[in-house]
């Protein structure tokens, strides 16, 4: 199997001031935070969005894995929905010392190039700053942060960096090359 390198950033937002607003795209969209844990739902929304830019980690997690991560206090899943359809979501991880970490993010393809990506990436970096007010438990939130790689949309570190996320890590590594799993086998060209 042939590898290929990738080039991995993280960027941080440090204050909720960081944060930079987007323009609320056109139609009906609307973000809504899927409360009640879903492996099903929450695999869907992985492979679906993943899928044409080779995400593949958790691609092999049980059923049980699953719901073990949804259920821990601080996860929380938000999904944008436009004229009642999924488009896309963030995921969002409560780590220690009152950092929140954006996990996953992104739009299901159908859905790019639409503006929803800007608006999402704001409300779900809104919703990390505020966090600790739904988990009582947790740490307030002093840090956001994410990582995207070469691997990710031609679009991404462009959209993070409007928000006003901070490139603090740059990293590159090789990785062996996969397929494109797509949301299901073959749903999108190698």
């Amino acid at each position: 199997m042939s590898s290929a390198p990738v080039t991995t950033w993280s960027l941080e937002q440090t204050s909720p001031a960081d944060l930079l607003p987007a323009a609320a795209p056109d139609g009906d969209v609307r973000i809504v935070r899927a409360e009640v844990p879903s492996p099903e739902f929450s695999r869907f929304l992985y492979a679906s969005v993943g899928g044409d830019i080779r995400w593949t980690d958790r691609l092999g997690w049980t059923y049980a894995r699953w719901r073990e991560y949804l259920e821990r206090p601080g996860v929380e899943t938000w999904v944008a929905y436009d004229h009642g359809t999924p488009a896309g979501y963030v995921e969002l991880e409560a780590q220690d010392e009152g950092a929140v970490e954006i996990v996953y993010f992104g739009l299901i393809p159908a859905f790019r190039g639409r503006r929803i990506g800007g608006h999402l990436l704001a409300y779900g970096t809104a919703r990390a700053w505020d966090l600790a007010e739904r988990w009582p438990a947790r740490t307030p939130t002093k840090r956001v942060w994410l990582h995207t790689c070469s691997k990710d949309g031609e679009f991404a570190m462009a959209n993070y960096q409007r928000r006003g996320f901070k490139l603090f890590d740059t990293k590159v590594e090789l990785e062996p090359d996969a397929a494109t799993p797509g949301p299901w086998p073959g749903a999108y060209p190698a």
